[in-house]
Formats: C-alpha cells, structure tokens, sequence
C-alpha cells in the first residue's frame, strides 16, 4: 500500500493553525520560529492569535500555510515518520511549494520568503475589481473549459483549478467569470458561484507575476527532492532541479491540475493520501476523484501521532 503526502492550498487558513504542533513537538515550533526570522515579522503571532482578515491576505496566508504544513512534516519526524514513506509529495497550487520544502528541494527560509513575493506578485498583478473566480459545480472539466472558452468575449476566462471530477474553478477578467457563471447555470450545473477571494488566479492575468517569480527563483538554490514532487501544471512526478524551477513560474498563470496528479498517483499504486497541515479540503477531493483511497488529515499533535501509528 503505497502512501502520499499531500499538503494543501489557499482557504484552508484558520487562526490557531498549527500552535497545538508547536507545542507538542519543539522541531515543530522550530519551523514557526525559522520563518518568522526569515521574514522579519512575527508571522506565527498572526496565526495564533491575529484577525482572520489579516491572516486571509494572500502575503500572509501563503507563508502561513507553508509553515503549518512543514510543522506537521516535523512532527510526523519526530514520531518515526520520514518523508521518504510517502512515494510522492503534491501540493494544491501553493501547497506546491510545501511539498518541495518537504521533500528537502527548497530550504525553509527561502520557501517562505518566495511564498511571501507570490503572494504579493499574485495581488498586484491585477487592479482589485478587474478580476474574478468561480466554482462551477456538477460538471465535467471538458463542458466547464468549452463553457469558460464560449464566455470570453475578448476577455480573459480560463479553468485555473480541476479539483475533483465535477469541481472546476474559473478565473479570469470579472465580466468573462460572471458570464462564465451564467453560461455553467444554462448549462446544467448544480451550483455555479463567485468565489471570494482577492485576485484571478491561475490564468492569463497572471503573467506579471510569473515574471516577477522568475526572477525571484533565479537567485535560490533548488535540489533534487528525495522522493518525486507531482507538479500541477504536469499532472505527472518530476525530480529534475531545472525542470521543477521552470514550472514552478509556470505554475503562476496554469492550471492547477489537481485531479489528474490523483490520477496519476492512484495509477502508480497510491492507496492512502496523507493531508499535512491546516484543513481536509484536499482529502474530500481524493474521496471523489479516487473512491477507494484511504485519506487522513494530519494537522494536530494527535493526528500526528495517531498517523504514526497507523503504519
């Protein structure tokens, strides 16, 4: 039975995420207390004790997450649970960046920094208004990226996200994502709503800030990751150090190919999904793309150790 660790995206951000590691595992707290220095700020404050709002902005939710996830590798460690159980590691979108940090391809600090000049790439790539995402539920990929396509009218509309098989995500210019919505209700759909969040994500509106991440990736160090990084934009493992830094600009402004990276795990033997950090939004997805797998959330002391004991 072979096992992944997958680590989540933006939204699942809560306030207290990740203290009760902290305090149960002094590795776990060592990760906090390492991305705090390497931002300069005391981010760990925010997420155990700040405002929701200020924790939801991009800058801030992006690190966050990150560091909560990587909190939840240590603890996992510090139970007798190396990465190298997982065959693979994946992430959803930002989760991307967890799962190279965790199978030892970027180091802690550089990660964090480079989540924080993404987060704040991704939010001033596009004036706040201009553009929208939104979920389309109840059809498949092919209708919604027809339906998003017929919505365009010049504009920008584009699938950013295949989450599971009848959840999709829209992004693009606001006019082009309502129409979007209106064309997925016409069109069978059982709920079809904006979303919200703070910029486009994941589509042509993004190209600003994948230039601004190619920049920001030239000047760290990547390395090959001890176990495969199942990369959004491929759908498929990767381990080539050049290759992961191409993609992870890619990444930027593509789609994020979640169900089809389940796919491809589930088709080399992936039985049991392990989400690492804050949230279960990830396992729900594996239920529907993969009826059959096992999922466990891994985001407190117990679940931790209860994890460990499962192997």
């Amino acid at each position: 039975m072979s096992l992944a660790f997958v680590f989540p995206g933006q939204g699942a951000q809560t306030i207290g995420m990740g203290r009760d590691l902290a305090e149960a595992y002094p590795a776990a707290k060592a990760v906090f207390d390492e991305v705090n220095e390497a931002l300069g700020e005391d981010l760990s404050g925010l997420i155990w004790e700040g405002d929701a709002e200020t924790l939801t902005l991009t800058e801030n939710a992006q690190p966050a997450l990150m560091a909560t996830s990587m909190a939840a590798v240590r603890a996992l460690a510090a139970e007798g649970v190396e990465l190298t159980a997982a065959a693979y590691v994946a992430g959803h979108s930002l989760g991307e960046y967890s799962a190279l940090c965790a199978a030892g391809s970027l180091g802690l600090a550089d990660t964090a920094r480079l989540l924080r000049i993404r987060g704040r790439a991704m939010q001033t790539a596009v004036p706040v208004g201009e553009g929208a995402m939104a979920a389309i539920l109840g059809l498949d990929f092919p209708t919604v990226a027809k339906l998003a396509q017929d919505a365009t009218e010049g504009e920008v509309c584009q699938v950013a996200n295949e989450n599971d098989p009848m959840q999709n995500v829209v992004s693009g210019n606001k006019a082009a994502v309502e129409r979007a919505v209106e064309l997925a209700k016409e069109r069978g759909a059982r709920r079809a709503l904006m979303l919200p969040v703070s910029a486009p994500f994941h589509c042509a509106l993004m190209t600003p800030a994948a230039a601004e991440m190619a920049q920001a990736l030239d000047g760290v160090e990547i390395k090959a990751p001890e176990v495969p990084v199942v990369a959004n934009v491929l759908a498929a493992g990767v381990t080539n150090p050049t290759v992961i830094r191409s993609l992870l600009v890619d990444q930027v402004s593509g789609r994020v190919r979640w169900r089809t990276s389940v796919e491809w795990m589930v088709e080399r033997g992936v039985t049991r999904f392990w989400e690492l950090g804050a949230g279960k939004a990830l396992s729900g997805m594996i239920r529907r793309i993969a009826k059959e797998a096992e999922t466990r959330a891994v985001g407190t002391a117990g679940e931790a150790a209860e994890a460990a004991g499962s192997l």
